[in-house]
């Protein structure tokens, strides 16, 4: 596949910015487009923008050459579209960054040229949306240039999972835009690449994957609330079920959903969904029941607060974590976020701290927040708030502790005299 073959890679985010990487490791020349200047004068500086530590080893090696110019894309032989597709605020699908991104690659696009969207989209966005905005700038899909998608697969932070080894699928408009694009990854990636039947295949897989670990953790999340009521720990009940060798599969409840794909994807299928008339009940009750957990969380302290006759209104509140899962400094829909809007609308004082995504604290460190704090809820369960002793709650006077990921010494914490509640627990 190489042969001095351009990869020009649309969008140098969490999902783009890897690929690029590993391409260029890999031996293509590598072309990587992003109309953010400061994130394109970082990676000149060969700085680590995702912060994976398994980029660490292939840094060294690549050489990108980036751009905010789409006449440099004119060299390209292949093109990965790797842009955000995001919901507003009514959750209904922006498709807007993939429309502007098929806009520039079509304007810029040579003949013979691979297309290959990753962006994550709901079935038929390539038929309906990308494919008749190359077929009005001149291009026979098929003939002169090739479309197909391969939906990313990206675990932020995960130390055994990322792009070099995740099995991946692939669809195609057509068999020899299929063989091109399987040649691609398989030449890049140490994994299976799966060949689909179609590309609407491969677009529905992507929402599958997501849509089933929405609607499992919705199911432990309302779990979580009925058991509370009935006096049952939650965590010890999916821990039981979880001894089953078979036809189980632990998830686990918290004070919300985060990340760019879980919140997200699903909405694209329902709203997709209601162009043929059909109503996915399912998941949309599911969204609601995630959507729901930091007001779940927020009721849970105030709660807690009024045993100790405090009101919101100017009580400090120490947050642990914001960024939406551990180890990350990624904050995309992250449930914390909310959390805290929550409790400023109740007049409470945040006090935040996040080591991953210090440019939004506004405390320095653990201690500090810890000093200036009634309560603390528990957004994030990085490794440094695990680590914290329950005795120094205690020493610094915290009275009341909302664990959100139901990640710290729950019987310890309760001993000491502190308040707990956890995510059904």
């Amino acid at each position: 596949m190489k042969n001095n073959q351009k990869v020009c890679v649309i969008g140098l985010g969490y999902v783009g910015f890897p690929l690029a990487v590993l391409c260029s490791a890999k031996g293509y020349k590598v072309i990587g487009f992003d109309t953010n200047k400061k994130k394109i004068k970082r990676i000149d500086r060969g700085e680590n923008i995702v912060s994976e530590k398994f980029l660490e080893e292939f840094l060294p090696k690549a050489k990108i050459r980036t751009t905010a110019n789409p006449k440099d894309l004119r060299e390209g032989d292949i093109f990965v579209i790797a842009v955000p597709t995001p919901v507003d605020e009514k959750y209904y699908p922006d498709l807007s960054y993939i429309i502007s991104a098929s806009e520039t690659v079509a304007r810029n696009i040579k003949k013979g040229a691979l297309v290959i969207v990753e962006s994550t989209i709901n079935p038929g966005v390539c038929d309906e949306i990308v494919r008749p905005i190359f077929e009005k700038a001149g291009h026979k899909i098929g003939e002169d240039i090739f479309i197909s998608h391969c939906p990313e697969r990206i675990n932020p932070g995960d130390p055994k999972w990322n792009v070099i080894n995740i099995p991946r699928v692939v669809g195609s408009f057509d068999e020899t835009g299929l063989q091109k694009t399987l040649g691609f990854y398989r030449s890049v990636v140490d994994a299976e690449i799966m060949p689909m039947k179609s590309i609407f295949e491969a677009e529905a897989t992507k929402i599958m994957e997501n849509s089933f670990r929405d609607i499992n953790i919705a199911f432990v999340n309302e779990l979580a609330k009925s058991f509370d009521l009935m006096g049952i720990d939650v965590v010890n009940v999916i821990r039981g079920a979880a001894t089953k060798p078979f036809a189980f599969m632990a998830h686990w409840p918290s004070c919300g959903v985060g990340g760019h794909c879980i919140p997200v994807d699903p909405y694209y299928l329902i709203e997709k969904a209601k162009e043929l008339d059909f109503d996915h009940k399912f998941l949309r009750v599911a969204r609601a029941i995630n959507n729901s957990m930091p007001l779940y969380t927020v009721e849970l302290l105030q709660d807690a607060l009024n045993r100790i006759e405090r009101a919101f209104k100017n009580t400090a509140i120490g947050i642990l974590g914001i960024s939406y899962k551990a180890g990350v400094g990624d904050l995309r829909e992250s449930p914390a976020l909310k959390i805290i809007e929550l409790l400023k609308e109740r007049e409470a004082v945040p006090h935040i701290f996040d080591p991953y995504a210090p440019e939004k604290s506004n405390v320095e460190n653990i201690e500090d927040l810890l000093e200036k704090c009634e309560a603390v809820v528990v957004a994030t369960d990085h490794r440094e708030f695990l680590k914290i002793p329950p005795e120094k709650f205690k020493e610094n006077n915290i009275k009341v502790i909302i664990d959100g990921k139901n990640c710290l010494d729950k019987e310890k914490i309760k001993e000491l005299g502190i308040i707990y509640k956890g995510i059904g627990r």
